[in-house]
């Protein structure tokens, strides 16, 4: 008799909405967040094929400012850096963004090659064969929000006026940190609301779900890598066709595929991001003084914006 192939038990998707929760009631915030979760999802169908339509992205990555402090790879969390206004920049130029402002995995990944976030090098060469008719001027920027009303109130719809000021006919979103995959899939809910489709590339599958979007694909990689590993062309390739194949065959809204690479062959990686059950009480008590030193560097970026 053999013995079944089983995976390990840590090889399924990480809950990050349970282990954010967990975490800041252990750090000391005892009011549980409220994701957004929707019982209906909009669904716009591509009205044409993608040879003949101009997509764009939109990403919670950051413009690199030196005056900002660190934002390099393996940055600690950088508060400062933060944005909190829609923003946009040229598709045809070379951008460079970061991602020290938000949550990803410091500990599986660095951040040392934006493509792994920001797939623009790689519209660009689908746009050059052919693949879509073109890229948009301009890719867009969105605030990763903690507040649902912020992003559907005012991000949101500014992004829909840029998108259709830019007669854009489809968009790849790309978050990275948990609340930037919530920011997105709001985004990409109103996007396909008013007319646009839309595909969203993330890491988080609870989180975006649990909001409910369009077209979901989800990469099991580490928060950051949503655009595929790093320094592996053929791996981020390979994703971001994947993500266009969602968008174009996608039968109904709330349609997840999973990619089928995978981060390593070992997933105990997986049990690291802000798990409490891994943390000491010291640990837990410094988290706390980064967090509300943090907070005081927001409020100060958002007085003086």
């Amino acid at each position: 008799m053999t013995t079944p192939d089983f995976a390990s038990d840590d090889d399924v998707p990480i809950p990050y909405m349970a282990r954010t929760r967990a975490y800041y009631q252990a750090i000391g915030y005892d009011t549980p967040y409220r994701w957004a979760h929707h019982a209906t999802v909009p669904f716009h169908p591509l009205t044409k094929p993608l040879s003949q339509s101009r997509v764009t992205i939109i990403t919670t990555a950051a413009r690199f400012d030196p005056a900002k402090g660190d934002q390099g790879p393996g940055a600690a969390y950088n508060g400062a850096a933060k944005f909190y206004s829609v923003y946009d920049g040229d598709t045809a130029a070379t951008h460079d963004l970061r991602i020290s402002h938000i949550a990803y995995d410091r500990t599986h990944t660095s951040a040392d090659d934006s493509g792994t976030y920001f797939p623009l090098p790689q519209l660009q060469r689908l746009a050059a064969t052919g693949r879509i008719a073109e890229i948009g001027p301009r890719f867009f920027g969105a605030p990763t929000n903690r507040s649902h009303r912020v992003t559907i109130e005012t991000d949101a719809p500014e992004i829909l006026q840029r998108c259709r000021a830019n007669a854009i006919d489809a968009v790849v979103l790309v978050p990275n940190c948990p609340v930037c995959h919530q920011t997105i899939a709001l985004t990409a809910r109103h996007l396909e609301a008013n007319g646009i489709a839309t595909v969203v590339m993330g890491c988080a599958k609870d989180i975006v779900e649990h909001a409910g979007v369009p077209r979901f694909l989800f990469s099991d990689f580490p928060l950051g890598n949503a655009g595929g590993r790093p320094h592996d062309i053929a791996s981020q390739a390979f994703t971001l066709e994947l993500a266009l194949r969602v968008l174009e065959s996608a039968p109904a809204a709330r349609t997840t595929v999973q990619s089928p690479l995978r981060w390593a062959e070992n997933a105990a990686w997986k049990r690291d991001y802000n798990n409490v059950e891994q943390m000491s009480s010291d640990e837990l008590a410094q988290r706390r003084r980064e967090f509300d030193a943090q907070k005081a560097i927001a409020k100060t970026v958002i007085a003086a914006a």
